[in-house]
């Protein structure tokens, strides 16, 4: 008899979990992955300049154009988001 009670509780045990779910879904949602944004700034490293060369035997007015330092920096890191989904 007290081997029949065992058995009992214990089926009633496992059969619980299976029983206590009895909501229904509301609204589905994926995961998708947004990457980082970035910005960048440039600063000026050297002016441009005309310049006398020899050349050949010549002489000749060269322009070199400025020169910029371009850096980038992190606006927003990369992060998930969820995003609304149909149901299965």
């Amino acid at each position: 008899m007290k081997t029949m009670f065992t058995v009992a509780a214990t089926a009633m045990l496992f059969a619980a979990p299976a029983v206590a779910w009895e909501g229904k879904k509301v609204a589905c949602y994926d995961k998708h992955w947004v990457p980082a944004t970035y910005y960048t700034t440039k600063h000026l490293e050297m002016d441009a300049k005309y310049q006398w060369e020899h050349v050949d035997g010549q002489y000749v007015k060269v322009y070199y154009p400025p020169v910029y330092m371009e850096k980038t920096h992190l606006k927003k890191a990369g992060h998930y988001v969820l995003r609304k989904a149909p149901c299965n």
